[in-house]
């Protein structure tokens, strides 16, 4: 059996970087494969949370995955603090992972920046319990953008270290899909950095409940540079914003980059930029005006948690007995 597990998490302003770097593929790989997808609010605390923008966030979330087309019938959603297991398993991986794999991890440097000092323990530990959420399922494939890569390569090295360690077969070596357009998503005001929901500029970032009218606006403002569009996708290196506004276009129209190139080169942005307006409306408010229903009525999303955290319990509550037996833990 091929499993799914992938994660987003709750901290506000869910943005069209993970509509299309994440979300919108898990629709597509539901047919493929048995899918877990979670809500992972023990990690959006490795930086401190509002309480109460948490509790919102994480049914924002859960709205759009719902809206997006994830059938939660078929597959599982849920939010990660729900199922204790997870917590559980992350401390015994505590327990197998090695400072130095930590201390490799750039993302931690890259967020805790000068004051890593006075950064969570949770945020240095935090590829140990992405880990642990992959690892409890037995997932064989996790959907990955560029960014998570080297976590991923973490949780094989865990689970074949705990295998070696154990003299066991029990933890899979999971495998990573990278998909193709717009997978990492960048700036509308920097193409050099990834769209991110901290980016203290909501101008630089499209919103997943932003209207038609902010949309348009955030695109229109979009930084460009006053060259046409070329030929070929090689004429774009060093245009770091043309290349993200053409990648979104393709992502969003199923096509790939070089095709577009091919629809719009000679043309100047004040050509190309309505048209992406236009698509990115079409597309995006289906899905939106679907997540608005979804938050207006909120029982709604907390039974789908609710069903889902239920249906993930009986998946990892047994694994992680099996785990801790292999460990030598007691249990009468």
């Amino acid at each position: 059996m091929k499993r799914i597990f992938s994660g987003v998490q709750p901290t506000g302003n869910l943005h069209l970087g993970n509509y299309l770097g994440a979300i919108r593929n898990w629709v597509e790989l539901q047919n493929d494969f048995d899918c877990l997808f979670c809500v992972v609010d023990l990690h959006a605390i490795t930086v401190w949370q509002d309480p109460a923008e948490l509790i919102a966030n994480t049914r924002e979330v859960a709205a759009a995955m719902l809206a997006s087309g994830i059938d939660a019938k078929r597959h599982i959603i849920f939010n990660q603090s729900q199922v204790s297991a997870h917590a559980e398993l992350a401390w015994i991986l505590n327990c197998v992972a090695r400072l130095g794999w930590l201390n490799r991890m750039t993302q931690f440097k890259e967020k805790a920046g000068k004051n890593s000092e006075k950064a969570s323990v949770g945020l240095y530990a935090y590829p140990n319990l992405m880990a642990a959420d992959i690892l409890l399922y037995k997932a064989t494939h996790v959907p990955v953008g560029e960014d998570q890569k080297q976590h991923l390569e973490l949780a094989r090295d865990i689970a074949g270290k705990f295998n070696h360690d154990y003299k066991t077969d029990l933890l899979p070596i999971v495998e990573p899909l990278i998909f193709g357009e717009a997978t990492r998503v960048m700036s509308l005001r920097d193409g050099s950095k990834k769209m991110s929901k901290s980016d203290p500029s909501n101008a630089s970032r499209i919103v997943m409940t932003d209207d038609r009218d902010t949309i348009a606006k955030k695109i229109r403002k979009a930084k460009t540079d006053p060259l046409p569009l070329p030929e070929t996708v090689k004429e774009l290196d060093g245009r770091a914003e043309a290349t993200n506004l053409i990648a979104i276009y393709a992502a969003l129209s199923g096509q790939t980059s070089a095709q577009v190139l091919i629809d719009f080169a000679g043309r100047g942005f004040g050509d190309f930029k309505p048209v992406l307006i236009e698509l990115a409306v079409e597309k995006l408010s289906p899905v939106q005006d679907e997540m608005r229903r979804l938050l207006d009525q909120t029982d709604e999303v907390d039974a789908v948690l609710k069903d889902g955290a239920e249906r993930a319990r009986a998946i990892a509550e047994p694994i992680l007995k099996e785990i801790q037996d292999v460990v030598g833990f007691l249990r009468p």
